[in-house]
Protein backbone atom coordinates (compact mmCIF):
# COMPACT_ATOMS: atom_id res chain seq x y z
CA UNK A 1 0.00 0.00 0.00
CA UNK A 2 2.99 2.00 0.67
CA UNK A 3 3.67 2.25 -2.80
CA UNK A 4 -0.07 3.20 -4.14
CA UNK A 5 0.35 6.52 -1.23
CA UNK A 6 3.79 7.24 -2.95
CA UNK A 7 2.09 6.86 -6.75
CA UNK A 8 -0.82 8.98 -5.33
CA UNK A 9 1.39 12.32 -4.49
CA UNK A 10 3.46 11.61 -8.24
CA UNK A 11 0.27 11.95 -10.22
CA UNK A 12 -0.95 14.85 -7.79
CA UNK A 13 2.29 16.51 -8.78
CA UNK A 14 1.66 16.31 -12.44
CA UNK A 15 -1.18 19.06 -12.55
CA UNK A 16 0.68 21.64 -11.44
CA UNK A 17 3.19 20.34 -14.24
CA UNK A 18 0.66 20.59 -16.89
CA UNK A 19 -0.04 24.16 -15.60
CA UNK A 20 3.40 24.92 -16.04
CA UNK A 21 3.67 23.57 -19.30
CA UNK A 22 0.62 25.34 -20.83
CA UNK A 23 1.58 28.14 -18.56
CA UNK A 24 5.15 28.38 -20.77
CA UNK A 25 3.82 28.07 -24.27
CA UNK A 26 1.80 31.17 -23.75
CA UNK A 27 2.54 34.53 -24.22
CA UNK A 28 3.46 35.87 -20.51
CA UNK A 29 -0.31 38.27 -20.01
CA UNK A 30 -1.82 34.57 -20.22
CA UNK A 31 0.54 32.63 -18.29
CA UNK A 32 -0.64 32.79 -14.91
CA UNK A 33 -4.70 31.98 -15.84
CA UNK A 34 -3.23 28.14 -16.72
CA UNK A 35 -1.57 27.90 -13.60
CA UNK A 36 -4.48 28.85 -11.46
CA UNK A 37 -7.00 26.85 -14.38
CA UNK A 38 -4.63 23.22 -13.16
CA UNK A 39 -4.62 24.26 -9.31
CA UNK A 40 -8.77 25.19 -9.30
CA UNK A 41 -10.27 22.53 -11.22
CA UNK A 42 -8.22 20.26 -9.25
CA UNK A 43 -9.80 21.42 -6.23
CA UNK A 44 -13.71 21.46 -7.78
CA UNK A 45 -12.95 17.88 -8.95
CA UNK A 46 -11.83 16.84 -5.44
CA UNK A 47 -14.80 18.14 -3.71
CA UNK A 48 -17.07 16.79 -7.15
CA UNK A 49 -15.11 12.96 -6.31
CA UNK A 50 -15.92 12.93 -2.64
CA UNK A 51 -19.65 14.41 -3.41
CA UNK A 52 -20.59 11.18 -6.19
CA UNK A 53 -17.83 11.15 -8.49
CA UNK A 54 -16.13 8.12 -6.95
CA UNK A 55 -19.61 6.49 -6.78
CA UNK A 56 -20.78 7.33 -10.07
CA UNK A 57 -17.35 5.71 -11.29
CA UNK A 58 -16.59 3.11 -8.59
CA UNK A 59 -19.50 1.34 -7.20
CA UNK A 60 -19.79 -2.37 -6.65
CA UNK A 61 -23.90 -1.83 -7.22
CA UNK A 62 -22.97 -0.09 -10.92
CA UNK A 63 -24.69 -1.03 -14.55
CA UNK A 64 -22.87 -1.53 -17.49
CA UNK A 65 -22.75 2.40 -18.00
CA UNK A 66 -22.64 4.02 -14.51
CA UNK A 67 -22.71 3.87 -11.33
CA UNK A 68 -25.16 4.39 -8.30
CA UNK A 69 -25.34 6.71 -5.59
CA UNK A 70 -23.90 3.61 -2.64
CA UNK A 71 -20.83 5.62 -1.57
CA UNK A 72 -22.38 9.21 -1.79
CA UNK A 73 -19.85 11.50 0.13
CA UNK A 74 -17.24 8.35 0.34
CA UNK A 75 -20.12 6.92 2.55
CA UNK A 76 -18.80 3.39 3.99
CA UNK A 77 -15.28 3.87 1.83
CA UNK A 78 -12.86 2.35 4.61
CA UNK A 79 -10.98 -0.42 4.61
CA UNK A 80 -13.02 -3.00 2.76
CA UNK A 81 -11.06 -4.42 -0.22
CA UNK A 82 -11.28 -2.06 -3.24
CA UNK A 83 -13.29 -2.70 -6.65
CA UNK A 84 -9.78 -2.34 -8.31
CA UNK A 85 -8.05 -4.89 -6.40
CA UNK A 86 -8.02 -6.93 -3.30
CA UNK A 87 -4.63 -5.73 -2.53
CA UNK A 88 -5.34 -2.29 -1.75
CA UNK A 89 -8.58 -0.56 1.33
CA UNK A 90 -11.22 1.24 -1.03
CA UNK A 91 -9.83 4.25 0.20
CA UNK A 92 -6.62 3.90 -0.95
CA UNK A 93 -7.62 3.20 -4.35
CA UNK A 94 -10.44 6.19 -3.89
CA UNK A 95 -7.96 8.88 -3.24
CA UNK A 96 -5.27 7.40 -5.85
CA UNK A 97 -8.31 7.72 -8.77
CA UNK A 98 -8.95 11.08 -7.58
CA UNK A 99 -5.73 12.19 -9.07
CA UNK A 100 -6.51 10.97 -12.53
CA UNK A 101 -9.92 12.27 -12.49
CA UNK A 102 -8.62 15.93 -11.67
CA UNK A 103 -5.99 15.64 -13.83
CA UNK A 104 -8.51 14.98 -17.02
CA UNK A 105 -10.27 18.26 -17.13
CA UNK A 106 -6.99 20.28 -16.20
CA UNK A 107 -5.74 18.51 -19.87
CA UNK A 108 -9.02 19.37 -21.50
CA UNK A 109 -9.56 23.10 -20.51
CA UNK A 110 -5.96 23.79 -21.99
CA UNK A 111 -8.27 24.49 -24.82
CA UNK A 112 -9.52 27.89 -23.08
CA UNK A 113 -6.08 29.40 -23.17
CA UNK A 114 -6.35 32.87 -24.53
CA UNK A 115 -10.04 32.60 -24.93
CA UNK A 116 -12.56 32.03 -22.62
CA UNK A 117 -13.37 33.41 -19.47
CA UNK A 118 -12.34 31.70 -16.36
CA UNK A 119 -14.92 31.69 -14.05
CA UNK A 120 -17.24 29.29 -16.06
CA UNK A 121 -14.44 26.80 -16.20
CA UNK A 122 -15.83 25.69 -12.59
CA UNK A 123 -18.72 25.01 -13.87
CA UNK A 124 -17.71 23.45 -16.74
CA UNK A 125 -15.17 20.98 -15.06
CA UNK A 126 -17.83 19.55 -12.50
CA UNK A 127 -20.42 18.65 -15.20
CA UNK A 128 -18.17 17.68 -17.34
CA UNK A 129 -16.75 14.98 -14.72
CA UNK A 130 -20.01 13.70 -13.86
CA UNK A 131 -21.52 13.58 -16.92
CA UNK A 132 -18.26 12.17 -19.17
CA UNK A 133 -15.39 11.47 -16.58
CA UNK A 134 -16.68 9.04 -14.49
CA UNK A 135 -19.18 7.14 -16.95
CA UNK A 136 -16.24 6.35 -18.86
CA UNK A 137 -13.81 5.43 -15.93
CA UNK A 138 -16.91 3.28 -15.23
CA UNK A 139 -17.30 1.55 -18.48
CA UNK A 140 -13.02 0.81 -18.16
CA UNK A 141 -12.21 0.08 -15.10
CA UNK A 142 -15.59 -0.92 -13.10
CA UNK A 143 -16.18 -4.88 -13.16
CA UNK A 144 -19.56 -3.93 -13.92
CA UNK A 145 -19.10 -1.46 -16.97
CA UNK A 146 -19.32 -2.87 -20.74
CA UNK A 147 -15.97 -2.54 -21.63
CA UNK A 148 -13.98 -3.99 -19.21
CA UNK A 149 -16.77 -6.92 -19.59
CA UNK A 150 -15.79 -7.34 -23.45
CA UNK A 151 -12.60 -7.87 -22.39
CA UNK A 152 -11.16 -4.01 -22.83
CA UNK A 153 -7.54 -3.29 -22.11
CA UNK A 154 -6.43 -0.16 -20.63
CA UNK A 155 -4.04 -0.28 -17.77
CA UNK A 156 -3.62 3.33 -16.74
CA UNK A 157 -6.22 5.65 -18.80
CA UNK A 158 -5.44 5.82 -22.25
CA UNK A 159 -9.80 6.07 -22.69
CA UNK A 160 -10.60 7.53 -19.83
CA UNK A 161 -8.27 10.21 -19.17
CA UNK A 162 -6.52 10.59 -22.57
CA UNK A 163 -9.41 10.05 -25.66
CA UNK A 164 -11.85 11.70 -23.25
CA UNK A 165 -9.54 15.13 -22.77
CA UNK A 166 -8.47 15.20 -26.29
CA UNK A 167 -11.81 14.92 -27.54
CA UNK A 168 -13.65 16.98 -24.93
CA UNK A 169 -10.47 19.99 -26.12
CA UNK A 170 -11.79 19.42 -30.03
CA UNK A 171 -15.45 19.90 -28.58
CA UNK A 172 -14.16 23.21 -26.76
CA UNK A 173 -11.96 24.94 -29.35
CA UNK A 174 -15.02 24.14 -32.52
CA UNK A 175 -17.45 25.75 -29.84
CA UNK A 176 -15.25 28.76 -29.13
CA UNK A 177 -13.95 29.17 -32.40
CA UNK A 178 -10.95 30.79 -33.74
CA UNK A 179 -8.87 32.95 -31.30
CA UNK A 180 -8.96 36.99 -32.36
CA UNK A 181 -6.12 37.62 -34.65
CA UNK A 182 -5.80 33.87 -36.04
CA UNK A 183 -3.92 34.09 -39.17
CA UNK A 184 -2.02 37.27 -38.16
CA UNK A 185 1.35 38.29 -37.10
CA UNK A 186 -0.30 39.09 -33.80
CA UNK A 187 -0.50 35.18 -32.83
CA UNK A 188 2.69 34.26 -34.68
CA UNK A 189 4.15 33.96 -31.24
CA UNK A 190 7.11 32.30 -29.37
CA UNK A 191 6.93 30.09 -25.89
CA UNK A 192 7.57 33.05 -23.90
CA UNK A 193 8.71 30.88 -21.37
CA UNK A 194 11.16 27.61 -22.33
CA UNK A 195 11.90 27.22 -18.35
CA UNK A 196 8.65 26.54 -17.65
CA UNK A 197 7.73 24.59 -20.50
CA UNK A 198 10.83 22.39 -19.33
CA UNK A 199 9.86 21.94 -15.86
CA UNK A 200 6.19 21.03 -16.55
CA UNK A 201 7.51 18.37 -18.40
CA UNK A 202 10.21 17.41 -15.95
CA UNK A 203 7.33 16.88 -13.16
CA UNK A 204 5.04 15.20 -15.45
CA UNK A 205 7.55 12.83 -16.67
CA UNK A 206 8.27 12.16 -12.92
CA UNK A 207 4.71 11.98 -12.18
CA UNK A 208 3.99 9.18 -15.12
CA UNK A 209 5.69 6.49 -12.54
CA UNK A 210 3.21 7.21 -10.37
CA UNK A 211 0.41 7.59 -13.37
CA UNK A 212 1.83 4.26 -15.08
CA UNK A 213 3.52 2.22 -12.22
CA UNK A 214 0.61 3.10 -9.61
CA UNK A 215 -1.91 1.59 -11.92
CA UNK A 216 -0.25 -2.15 -10.64
CA UNK A 217 -2.08 -1.23 -7.94
CA UNK A 218 1.03 -3.00 -5.96
CA UNK A 219 4.60 -2.86 -5.82
CA UNK A 220 5.47 -5.79 -7.85
CA UNK A 221 6.92 -6.84 -11.14
CA UNK A 222 4.27 -5.60 -13.15
CA UNK A 223 4.69 -1.94 -11.85
CA UNK A 224 8.78 -2.04 -12.32
CA UNK A 225 7.84 -2.89 -16.12
CA UNK A 226 5.26 -0.20 -16.20
CA UNK A 227 8.06 2.05 -14.85
CA UNK A 228 10.49 1.23 -17.60
CA UNK A 229 8.40 0.94 -20.49
CA UNK A 230 7.32 4.65 -19.78
CA UNK A 231 10.86 5.87 -19.34
CA UNK A 232 11.69 4.78 -22.24
CA UNK A 233 8.81 6.05 -24.25
CA UNK A 234 9.07 9.48 -23.54
CA UNK A 235 12.99 9.41 -24.20
CA UNK A 236 12.37 7.86 -27.70
CA UNK A 237 9.63 9.85 -28.17
CA UNK A 238 11.51 13.22 -27.13
CA UNK A 239 13.95 12.20 -29.82
CA UNK A 240 11.98 11.38 -32.60
CA UNK A 241 10.67 14.82 -32.27
CA UNK A 242 13.97 16.65 -31.64
CA UNK A 243 15.81 14.78 -34.78
CA UNK A 244 12.64 15.60 -36.89
CA UNK A 245 12.90 19.18 -35.64
CA UNK A 246 16.54 19.31 -36.59
CA UNK A 247 16.05 17.71 -39.89
CA UNK A 248 13.59 20.34 -41.03
CA UNK A 249 14.53 23.84 -39.42
CA UNK A 250 18.37 22.70 -39.01
CA UNK A 251 18.37 23.60 -35.06
CA UNK A 252 17.86 21.44 -32.14
CA UNK A 253 14.89 22.24 -30.18
CA UNK A 254 13.99 21.90 -26.08
CA UNK A 255 10.51 22.70 -26.51
CA UNK A 256 10.57 20.12 -29.21
CA UNK A 257 11.81 17.74 -27.13
CA UNK A 258 9.52 18.17 -24.39
CA UNK A 259 6.66 18.14 -26.82
CA UNK A 260 7.92 14.46 -28.18
CA UNK A 261 8.72 13.34 -24.20
CA UNK A 262 5.15 14.07 -23.97
CA UNK A 263 3.68 12.02 -26.56
CA UNK A 264 5.64 9.32 -25.84
CA UNK A 265 4.34 9.25 -22.52
CA UNK A 266 0.73 9.41 -23.32
CA UNK A 267 1.22 7.00 -26.03
CA UNK A 268 2.63 4.48 -24.00
CA UNK A 269 -0.17 5.29 -21.09
CA UNK A 270 -2.75 2.01 -21.93
CA UNK A 271 -0.45 -0.69 -22.76
CA UNK A 272 2.39 0.06 -20.07
CA UNK A 273 1.28 -2.61 -18.22
CA UNK A 274 1.09 -4.87 -20.99
CA UNK A 275 3.94 -4.82 -23.13
CA UNK A 276 7.90 -4.88 -23.24
CA UNK A 277 10.43 -2.69 -23.83
CA UNK A 278 10.92 -3.15 -27.71
CA UNK A 279 7.07 -2.28 -28.00
CA UNK A 280 7.74 0.61 -25.71
CA UNK A 281 10.44 2.28 -28.50
CA UNK A 282 7.71 1.92 -30.62
CA UNK A 283 5.26 3.53 -29.01
CA UNK A 284 7.88 6.63 -28.35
Amino acid sequence: MAWIIAATALVWIMIPGLGFFYSGLLRRKNAASMLWVSMVVLAVVSFQWFFWGYSLAFSDGANKYIGDLKYFGLKGVLDAPSIGSTRIPAIMFCIYQCMFAAITPVIAVGAIAERARLGPVLIFTFLWSTLVYDPIACWTWNANGWSFIMGGLDFAGGTPVHISSGTAALAISLYLGKRRGYGTERLAYKPHNTSYVVLGTVMLWFGWFGFNGGSALSANLRAVQACIVTNLAASVGGLTWMLWDWRLERKWSVVGFCSGAISGLVAITPGSGFVGAPAAVAFG
